[in-house]
């Protein structure tokens, strides 16, 4: 029999993408269904005086015309995470509504939505909904909103914080080892707020069934079940067995398809208000103005090296943008997901961090692939190269000098680290070395010599970093502060044919999940690929699952998959055992069959499950079918990591960075199929390498968006990035039955800092020491100029 895991099996659901038979939500269309256009704040902060949708109304075409003043304006969508403050204060929590009422608290936040029989009449008539603002002062910097005097997002609190944060060691441990330290380097920068930009606008289709008192929401979420639950539970007050959440095709989701958006709640209580369907599908404006928002820190960091170059202690002070609104997962982000990871690769004994979460006037900020860990990364990969730029060290030697040393998790214990976590497995010099042979560094560095003796500036930079994935259990993040849990669902169901259907709570959107589940299952239970279908994105036809987000499907749903596998085969051994006339001890399970140990006797698994459902001869007692759920809570993260490696060249005239290789080592633990991880690993260095260079969302002062299309806020092409080289050791995760870490969000939190650090390195001979992302050609021809 064939075996699949560890095989590069193409994507059996590119079939359908390939001939453009996708069934995303735009595509859905339904009887009756009506469009929707909404009518959005040219304002970034802003009282409303009046709004007048009396010649709206009017319009031709027009079905409906809602604003906060009707019966929606007493609904708001939740936050799924409360972080307090250090001194105990509660997390400060506004209500985000569906549609602004008296205030307007970031560009533009919706007033009115207007419904009607086409998307084109919509816009039409949205244009003549007449408001009267009052303009106010806004912020957008995360560090000026907590000065005295900025202007409040929220009235009702005397600062902008919605709460503060830190974690680590003794704040006065830590400054005084800093005192004392033989050398400290300082950065101080802000990590640029980005905008997601899926293929895919968010797209939702709400449906009220008058007959059956129900709704289906269609939407391009990331996690079905999650929206039902904060739809229902905490913006609506719809009992959940009276919605179905249904998310086919997605078109990339980078986190921002995560959260629940007011939308999604505004359209389904306007369905019941009208009786038909209603679709809104985002243009690319509106992408960018109301899309959740990624990064957004304010940093400044100093870290202390001994004469030797060991790292004694590392402080960090940041001020974290949270937006207007707290969005669904918004605290965890610069708290549980970031600070936990402060640690990095380094066995560095002290240290601190200290966040202040803001409220700005912008659009909310929450997880972006990665979510938390980039930034981390960026921070630490960027002050250990400073440092060794500072003290004349070879980047891989201050690296390798601070390296934890190996371990499995088995034979030698989990790192406990000073901030929280304990890492479960890890051999940081192996991707590192194996990073530096696939450049051939010894030659590079000869290589760039000759370069600079002719003018030519060539530099390298690398990064090693770690991530927490498949985020630990649900107890854990429980208390800290979590509304939700964080399991996920397997369902196994065999056919009386011995065809197997599985349902998976976790959600595809470009990852390739209908490949890879089917893989392992197939290997599991010894049968052919194409025996094997995976569902998913249906609340009714799926249990309760959390979704896809921080590389968590194959750890935590695969692992949930692979508990009802087992429960199949310990069912199907007793089924066998009868058939056989034998006792299960003396029975093995391979290749599709089981058989009495040392004889020929076998009876296939295709036997058995159609025995299952044909019970005539049958264990006595024994229940009739093979059909199981699990589900399966992690015990811990799992902790991918690696060594990203970038060579540029900058044009001394012009300062335009060309990325001429990227190296990328990575380690994420047992591979289930190695082009879909490389293909992970390569679209996430395209997006680390589009933050390094040439992503930026920019408001200017009055909280006007200035980057908000494509002629402003510029996109990696093609020809922005090399043939990305990948390889991998692999350190099997030791708490999952796959022994997988999860590849999804790896290139984009190891490539960023590599990028910029080659950028410093190849103008460090003229006294570059740092510059600030995104290095465009102006900011770069600036430093070599200075």
């Amino acid at each position: 029999m064939e075996k699949f895991i560890g095989k590069s099996v193409k994507r059996r659901e590119d079939a359908r993408f390939l001939k453009g038979a996708g069934k995303y939500t735009d595509d859905i269309k339904l009887p009756k269904m009506t469009q929707s256009a909404f009518v959005r704040s040219p304002y970034a902060h802003a009282k409303i005086l009046s709004v007048d949708i009396s010649e709206a109304e009017k319009a031709e075409g027009v079905v409906a015309v809602f604003t906060a003043q009707d019966g929606c304006g007493e609904y708001g969508v939740p936050c799924g995470w409360q972080v307090d403050f250090k001194n105990g204060e509660t997390m400060r929590e506004p209500q985000h509504p569906l549609l602004a009422k008296e205030k307007i608290r970031h560009l533009g936040e919706a007033v009115a939505i207007v419904i009607a029989e086409s998307l084109e009449l919509a816009r039409d008539a949205a244009e003549l909904v007449e408001v009267e603002y009052e303009e106010l002062p806004a912020v957008t910097d995360p560090k000026k909103a907590m000065e005295e005097g900025a202007p409040l997002v929220h009235d009702q609190w005397p600062d902008n914080a919605a709460f503060d944060w830190c974690i680590g060691n003794d704040r006065a441990d830590v400054e005084a080892a800093l005192a004392t330290a033989h050398h400290v380097t300082e950065v101080e920068y802000h990590n640029q707020r980005l905008a997601p930009n899926a293929m895919e606008p968010r797209s939702y289709i709400a449906d009220y069934d008058v007959n059956a008192d129900k709704w289906t929401l269609y939407t391009s979420t990331q996690n079905p079940h999650l929206i039902r639950l904060l739809l229902c539970a905490f913006a609506l007050g719809i009992p959940e067995h009276k919605v179905r959440v249904v998310s086919y095709d997605v078109g990339g989701g980078f986190g921002s398809k995560i959260y629940h958006y007011t939308e999604e709640a505004l359209l389904t209580w306007a369905s019941k208000e009208i009786g038909r369907p209603i679709k809104w599908t985002s243009d690319r404006s509106e992408a960018f103005l109301t899309d959740a928002h990624g990064r957004d820190h304010v940093v400044h960091s100093r870290m202390g090296f001994d004469k030797d170059g060991k790292i004694v202690a590392h402080l960090t002070d940041e001020f974290c943008g949270l937006g207007a609104y707290l969005s669904t997962f918004a605290p965890a982000v610069p708290t549980y997901l970031h600070g936990t990871l402060f640690q990095g690769v380094y066995t560095t004994p002290l240290i601190h961090l200290n966040v202040t979460a803001p409220f700005t006037h912008t659009v909310a900020v929450d997880a972006y692939r990665g979510a938390g860990r980039p930034e981390a990364t960026y921070l630490l990969e960027r002050i250990i190269s400073k440092g060794a730029q500072e003290m004349n060290m070879d980047p891989t030697e201050i690296r390798l000098k601070n390296f934890i040393p190996p371990f499995d998790g088995v034979e030698q214990p989990g790192y406990q680290t000073q901030v929280a976590l304990q890492y479960d497995s890890g051999n940081y010099h192996g991707v590192l070395k194996r990073g530096l042979e696939m450049l051939g560094y010894e030659d590079f560095r000869k290589e760039q010599k000759e370069a600079r003796e002719n003018g030519r500036l060539l530099g390298v930079g690398f990064s090693t970093y770690i991530e927490g994935c498949g985020i630990a259990p649900s107890a854990v993040v429980g208390a800290l502060g979590a509304r939700a849990g964080l399991y996920e669902v397997g369902q196994v169901r065999v056919q009386p044919t011995g065809k197997v259907s599985v349902y998976t709570g976790a959600h595809s959107h470009g990852q390739g999940h209908e490949t890879v589940f089917a893989q392992f299952v197939a290997d599991k239970l010894g049968i052919p690929m194409d025996d094997v279908e995976i569902e998913h994105g249906d609340t009714e036809q799926v249990a309760f699952g959390m979704g896809t987000y921080g590389s968590r499907s194959l750890a935590v749903g695969g692992s949930a998959i692979v508990k009802s596998i087992e429960k199949i085969l310990e069912k199907g051994a007793k089924i066998a055992a009868h058939k056989l006339e034998a006792a299960e001890g003396d029975l093995e399970y391979a290749e599709g069959k089981w058989t009495v140990k040392g004889t020929d006797k076998s009876v296939s698994f295709g036997d058995v499950s159609l025995t299952a459902y044909v019970p005539h001869d049958y264990p006595e007692g024994l229940e009739p079918g093979l059909d199981f759920s699990s589900f399966y809570d992690p015990t811990n993260f799992t902790y991918p990591f690696g060594t990203h490696i970038a060579v540029v060249e900058v044009d001394p005239d012009t300062g335009k960075v060309d990325l001429k290789r990227f190296v990328a080592c990575d380690d994420v633990g047992n591979v289930m199929n190695p082009m879909i991880v490389d293909g992970q690993i390569q679209g996430g260095v395209a997006q680390g390498v589009g933050q390094a260079l040439l992503e930026e969302v920019v408001y200017d002062e009055g909280g006007q968006m200035i980057t908000g299309s494509y002629m402003d806020y510029a996109m990696p092409r093609a020809d922005d990035l090399p043939m990305i080289e990948t390889d991998r050791t692999v350190t099997p995760c030791p708490h999952n039955p796959l022994g997988v870490k999860g590849a999804g969000e790896a290139g984009a939190i190891g490539s960023t800092p590599a990028v910029v650090n080659a950028v410093v390195d190849a103008l460090a001979h003229l006294g570059v020491t740092d510059l600030q992302m995104p290095l465009t050609p102006q900011r770069v021809w600036k430093a070599m100029q200075n």
